[in-house]
């Protein structure tokens, strides 16, 4: 069983990773589930993932409290801790403003997987408007109600997309949900080339199901793993 110490350097590599990779910059965070208790997870402080050591992990109940932790944590909190009450499922949680994605989430054509390395997005992958429920807004998910109505929009899915934002991505394990946040990012940026080019011959559901299972097996994401981890700078953890 992963230790919560193992964990927080999980959750610390995880944004190394995602900042190596642009999926993230200044802003964004990932999270993990408490690996010894459901009802908490684990979260950096405020902080630039690039700059995200083990310290600096926070421990928050469901509901997004701090647990004995007075540092600053995220204000978007609300998008982990409403995953994590709506999905039992899920144990790890990424929010990213990936530039390449938004797009998708302006206008109205769906990113749809092309390359089977984004098989992991899914086949359809809903948009959420924080307009429709909440009118104006700065365009943050700072409340539970708001957290509670993107959670209800991603549904069973891996990712749901914020309009004129970013996106959300979740998964079972830490690693997974890293992965789909990095390639969401790169079949994003070959659908826009592609798209340029003429009409996209998209992954069929099937295509999509078979690779899925060779990509999120153990040899072939420990494999992508120890790439990625190779490639950030994991100075300090």
């Amino acid at each position: 069983m992963t230790t919560v110490e193992e964990a927080r350097r999980q959750v610390a590599v995880a944004n190394r990773i995602l900042a190596r990779e642009d999926v993230v910059d200044a802003y964004g965070h990932v999270s993990m589930r408490h690996p010894g208790d459901p009802g908490r997870f684990l979260l950096a402080r405020s902080l630039s993932p690039a700059l995200v050591t083990p310290a600096d992990i926070m421990e928050f109940d469901l509901d997004c409290n701090p647990i004995d932790d007075d540092r600053r944590p995220y204000g978007e909190r609300p998008i982990h801790g409403a995953a994590y009450q709506a999905r039992p499922d899920v144990n790890a949680v990424v929010h990213n403003h990936s530039h390449a994605v938004i797009p998708f989430g302006v206008t109205d054509t769906p990113i749809r997987p092309l390359v089977h390395v984004g098989s992991g997005i899914g086949p359809e992958v809903p948009v959420w408007d924080i307009a429709d429920n909440f009118g104006d807004t700065n365009m943050l998910v700072l409340t539970m109600e708001q957290g509670h109505d993107l959670a209800k929009c991603l549904g069973s899915g891996r990712v749901a997309l914020m309009r004129g934002h970013g996106c959300v991505v979740v998964g079972p394990n830490l690693k997974e949900a890293v992965m789909v946040s990095i390639y969401l990012q790169v079949n994003a940026q070959l659908q826009i080339a592609a798209m340029r080019m003429g009409e996209v011959k998209y992954l069929s559901p099937e295509e999509e199901r078979l690779y899925q299972e060779i990509q999120f097996s153990p040899l072939s994401m420990d494999r992508a793993w120890e790439y990625f981890e190779e490639r950030a700078d994991l100075g300090g953890i």
